[in-house]
């Protein structure tokens, strides 16, 4: 238990003294006896004993309403705490081939390579309650669907929004790398960390992708590459110009090459994923490997008890002055 403002427990001194001015104020005028001893002979009521506690419940009353004014609180004790914190950027393809339905679990019907994109990304944002994130979804220009955020259900609302096709055509790798380092480039993290998942070969963007790695590497952070795909040849819809589905396969191009070069210049890794799990296993590693420690202050947060307190001296004062109208207040003071 704590006071908000515990000087206001001061005017506790006051309260004697307010009671003692009350007492002497009413004081009445004893009517002269020839002989006290008559007066101490008389039996003394119980009324007149219960009127002695008519000042102590007053005070206590008025006791109580000075606590109240101090403000009681309850709460938590602050703390410090260590705890794990990364700033993250989740750069997402979302270009037409991101549409390929080759990511699949055993026994489940193959879903596309975004649908698992999103479903693995949901899991490693949750599993990274501590840091900041953002994401940019890419095809032939980049696209910032959230800057960096602790807030991460906003976050994951704007995963879900994510679409093929919703940035145009098109795999612009090293635009949309820059962008994840724009964001990244006044961060004051100790780890800075780009994750690029993308399933084709640049060829959209002024910038290319090499030269956004050495700029990553000049700015200490890492890019961790993720290719995404079967090997061979992956199932692809494709809509007919008169309604309905049909499914093609088409070669998964894939530069792997370029992707391991912009991992090891920025003292990374990439990783192939090959299907559902691959890609879930892909996300746990790099959860692994980017922990860092930071402190972390835990300020407390105080519930308010004044109103217990306020409650019960205003009933006794109540009582007081209920008591006060009866035979008890016609006593002698």
């Amino acid at each position: 238990m704590t006071l908000g403002h515990p000087w206001f427990l001061l005017l506790l001194l006051l309260v004697p003294l307010v009671e003692w001015l009350r007492i002497r104020a009413s004081a009445r005028l004893v009517v002269p006896f020839s002989d006290g001893a008559v007066l101490r002979a008389l039996p003394v009521s119980w009324a007149v004993r219960a009127h002695a506690l008519m000042p102590w419940i007053r005070g206590l009353g008025l006791a109580l309403l000075v606590v109240a004014l101090a403000r009681p609180q309850k709460g938590l004790d602050e703390s410090v705490v260590r705890t794990e914190a990364v700033d993250i950027v989740l750069v997402v393809d979302v270009s037409p081939s991101m549409a390929a339905e080759d990511f699949s679990t055993r026994g489940a019907e193959p879903v596309n390579r975004l649908a698992a994109a999103k479903r693995v990304i949901e899991a490693f944002v949750k599993s990274r309650e501590n840091d900041r994130i953002g994401m940019v979804a890419f095809a032939a220009m980049p696209y910032t669907a959230s800057p960096l955020t602790l807030d991460h259900a906003w976050l994951l609302a704007r995963t879900a929004g994510l679409e093929i096709g919703m940035v145009g055509d098109g795999t612009g790798i090293g635009t949309a790398l820059a962008s994840a380092i724009n964001r990244l480039r006044e961060s004051r993290a100790k780890s800075r960390v780009v994750i690029l998942l993308t399933d084709g070969m640049n060829n959209s963007g002024a910038i290319a992708p090499d030269d956004a790695a050495q700029a990553a590497k000049a700015l200490g952070i890492k890019v961790y590459t993720v290719g995404a795909g079967a090997r061979g040849f992956a199932r692809m819809p494709v809509r007919m110009p008169f309604g309905g589905v049909q499914y093609t396969q088409q070669p998964v191009e894939l530069d792997e090459a370029l992707l391991q070069r912009m991992a090891k210049a920025t003292d990374a890794s990439y990783f192939r994923a090959t299907d559902l799990k691959s890609l879930e296993d892909v996300y746990r590693q790099i959860d692994e490997l980017e922990k860092t420690e930071i402190e972390v202050k835990q300020f407390t947060r105080y519930e308010e008890r004044f109103m217990n307190w306020a409650a019960a001296g205003l009933l006794l004062l109540a009582t007081a002055r209920a008591l006060a109208l009866t035979r008890l207040g016609r006593q002698p003071a």
